[in-house]
């Protein structure tokens, strides 16, 4: 319980007590479609696109603010697109959906959690190398 009400007052505060980590000439951005990468719109959308999917679904909480996310982000999407349909990705802004992460217990950015028929399979904190991100997603499609 504890725990959540820090998150809660964690998120509370915003972008606005850290200063923007963007990299110069980079944007932060997602392809969706081919990729099989997408935002999250809502806890609907969540549902039936993250909880109901047929495929492996790896989730990434992430925030704009956050540094370490705009690594992570593009370099998982593309281990996820080597995956070829096998496994989707959701992308999950914490200051967007607070529910979703509290739902979740994200006490930090970015975490990844592997879903598989609507149950977290597997997780990590932090970045991860693409050595590391292959090994987790092999792991969650059986491969």
């Amino acid at each position: 319980m504890a725990q959540r009400l820090a998150l809660r007052r964690l998120l509370a505060l915003g972008p606005r007590t850290l200063p923007p980590l963007g990299l110069p000439g980079r944007a932060f951005g997602t392809s969706a479609g081919r990729s099989g990468t997408f935002n999250v719109q809502d806890g609907s959308d969540f549902q039936d696109r993250v909880v109901n999917s047929p495929k492996p679904v790896v989730v990434d909480f992430h925030a704009q603010w956050c540094g370490p996310c705009k690594i992570l982000g593009p370099r998982l999407e593309k281990m996820v697109a080597k995956q070829e349909g096998k496994v989707l990705m959701a992308k999950v802004d914490i200051d967007d959906h607070t529910d979703l992460a509290i739902e979740y217990e994200v006490s930090a950015v970015p975490t990844v959690l592997a879903m598989k028929n609507g149950d977290v399979v597997d997780k990590f904190v932090g970045i991860k190398d693409e050595d590391q991100l292959e090994a987790f997603l092999k792991k969650l499609i059986g491969a």
